[in-house]
């Protein structure tokens, strides 16, 4: 993997468009569920209408001194090669459009408006922090944005998103109940930011759902080119105290997205002046790659806990997306099949291709995607999420629990844990584990 998140991104309720987005947004699903050639795609043009191809984008940053995600694109392409050589999606050809984001609010607008303009069925496997500039374009002309990255607050508050993880909150809501049982004195390191001030709130939920006191808060810049002040406050409140027989080991969570690394070059100094702790950590500041690079096995990661949203890279059921990684990109080092992002792509690709069959022979566009995943489609991933299924219906779904914390278009919460043994990333826990009641315990409205 390339890039990592940069937690910065906002996951808070609170900051989303306040009332005026959902607004248009609603108005625009009303405007082409009245008037289907209104918004999408038209008959006859070449979003996928007839024997047209189906055309799609995928976006993600690429050549920045940020986040880089140059793997979704790429593996996108791929897929695109690999599908087509197979006789495309219900015999019509995928066409996939990639943009480079530049981890820019003006570029992902760009990139919206040319989805747009090029009349997309759909923004399928993306990466952006800017929901509050790609949103906009993407409602007013009905495109829905499936399986986004889970990077911002808006993927799970928009009407046109289709998230296909939990994204942040989940990833810390579970990090926090795992380590209630496992860890003496916790202490969290996170960006002094008003988005970094709400990851105490999502950690605690789980701590607190599994009895445990909050974390000690350590807050620091989320620029900065070492933490050894951090680093010890961190160490000195997870190790605080006097040691009993058998008492848990303290726990040390950075969660400094693309600076975590930064910060374990400081704590790996730091903490042979301490009792020994136990660090962890959520997908997304840490991956293999990173392990690899600092020293695997003898490196400051291992014995980490890692909580993610999908089964271990090593995990049979990743089979099929390497077989296409090996038949229609092998040697592209852009692609890494650990990659979170790469992951999501795939599972991304794997829901259009379910919408799109499901079409039959009728008409492809964004109208038609967008009705048949708002109608409760459900969806297998083949055992790497729990089935999809988003609905606008009356009916219960999963989504109606979170409502009420921020996230209505949130339908997986479910993480997985794992844990670096000998430097690799290996399951800790079979199977997933189901964070709605403990998002449902954070104030984070």
């Amino acid at each position: 993997m390339t890039g990592r998140r940069r937690i910065r991104s906002t996951f808070l309720p609170q900051h989303h468009r306040p009332v005026r987005a959902p607004v248009l947004a609603a108005g625009a699903l009303v405007a082409c569920a009245s008037l289907v050639t209104g918004c999408g795609v038209v008959p006859g043009t070449t979003g996928g209408s007839g024997d047209d191809p189906i055309k799609v984008m995928t976006w993600a940053p690429s050549d920045t001194e940020a986040t880089n995600k140059p793997g979704m694109p790429a593996f996108a392409q791929a897929y695109a090669r690999w599908i087509n050589s197979k006789g495309g999606i219900n015999g019509r050809k995928l066409t996939v459009l990639t943009c480079n984001e530049h981890n820019d609010a003006v570029s992902a607008a760009q990139c919206a408006r040319r989805a747009v303009k090029e009349n997309v069925v759909a923004v399928v496997g993306s990466y952006s922090q800017y929901g509050d500039s790609f949103f906009p374009p993407l409602e007013g002309a009905g495109i829905p944005y499936i399986g986004g990255y889970g990077v911002t607050n808006d993927e799970f508050t928009s009407p046109l998103s289709y998230p296909v993880n939990g994204g942040q909150p989940t990833l810390l809501a579970g990090l926090g109940k795992e380590l209630a049982g496992d860890c003496g004195n916790v202490s969290l390191v996170r960006p002094d930011t008003i988005a970094g001030d709400e990851l105490p709130v999502l950690l605690d939920s789980g701590l607190t759902t599994g009895g445990h006191r909050a974390a000690n808060d350590v807050r620091a810049a989320d620029d900065a080119s070492e933490y050894s002040a951090q680093s010890t406050k961190a160490l000195a409140g997870s190790t605080s105290g006097a040691p009993a027989a058998g008492a848990k080991k303290g726990c040390v969570v950075p969660a400094l997205g693309d600076r975590t690394s930064t910060f374990m070059d400081s704590f790996r100094r730091d903490r042979e002046d301490y009792p020994a702790v136990r660090t962890a950590m959520a997908m997304g500041s840490v991956d293999q790659t990173v392990i690899d690079a600092s020293g695997g096995a003898s490196g400051p990661y291992e014995g980490s806990y890692i909580t993610g949203w999908y089964p271990v890279e090593s995990d049979a059921r990743w089979a099929s997306m390497k077989k296409v990684i090996n038949a229609e990109a092998f040697g592209d080092n852009r692609i890494d099949s650990a990659d979170a992002g790469v992951q999501t792509t795939w599972i991304a690709y794997t829901v259009f291709k379910k919408v799109v069959e499901s079409l039959g022979s009728g008409e492809v566009s964004a109208d038609s995607v967008r009705g048949a995943l708002n109608d409760g489609l459900k969806i297998p991933t083949g055992g790497l999420t729990p089935a999809l299924r988003w609905t606008t219906r009356d009916t219960w779904s999963s989504a109606d629990d979170l409502a009420s914390v921020g996230f209505p278009r949130m339908v997986n919460a479910h993480v997985t844990f794992q844990v670096v043994r000998q430097g690799q990333l290996v399951a800790a826990r079979k199977g997933f584990t189901d964070v709605t009641r403990t998002l449902q315990n954070a104030d984070v409205n």
